[in-house]
């Protein structure tokens, strides 16, 4: 059950009127979590500049969503964990690879080895070696996607435990893997 109220341009005050009302304009409606974010211009300000900012990413964008997927379902979002889960699969990406990414793994070593980046940049940064960083490398990562890894995590420790703190939930399944309907 939400533990802050929706807002709208209406019912928000200051900066986050301001910008509940644009990103109304320009798409007609917002979604829970951003409605409930204009609780804090703060940190609705700064989810929408970090996510801006994130789609300009070099990673590959199939890899983000495998990371986000093991960072999520470690985190427990399950609004997040649907949300990438269901942007994974119109990316066209396999079930059994969704699956591995929930348990933190992947069939392809390179992705394999960004997913255990974004473990260990969620779970614990400090214990990152050079090492890490080297196999990064001789795998073909640009230091420019080893560091996008980092805004994929935090990104999705930003969105994670806000929806967690403010009580939000999936509407329609509960954020586990769900083969679609053909797979049955």
């Amino acid at each position: 059950m939400p533990r802050f109220d929706r807002l709208t341009p209406e019912t928000a005050v200051g900066a986050s009127r301001e910008l509940l009302g644009e990103l109304v304009e320009r798409h007609g409606t917002v979604g829970d979590m951003v409605a409930t974010m204009a609780h804090s211009p703060a940190v609705l300000g700064g989810y929408l500049q970090l996510s801006r900012a994130m789609r300009r990413a070099k990673l590959d964008r199939k890899v983000s969503e495998l990371i986000s997927i093991a960072v999520q379902a470690q985190q427990g979002c399950g609004i997040c964990l649907a949300s990438h889960i269901d942007a994974a699969r119109s990316l066209g990406i396999a079930e059994h690879e969704i699956e591995l990414a929930h348990q933190g793994v992947s069939s392809n070593p390179a992705v394999a080895a960004f997913i255990r980046l974004g473990l260990q940049v969620y779970r614990e940064p400090a214990s990152i070696t050079d090492e890490q960083i080297d196999e990064l490398r001789a795998l073909g990562h640009s230091d420019r996607a080893i560091a996008d890894v980092v805004g994929v995590v935090s990104l999705n420790v930003l969105t994670g435990a806000f929806n967690l703190v403010a009580g939000l939930a999936p509407s329609g399944h509960s954020g586990q893997l769900q083969r679609p309907a053909d797979d049955a």
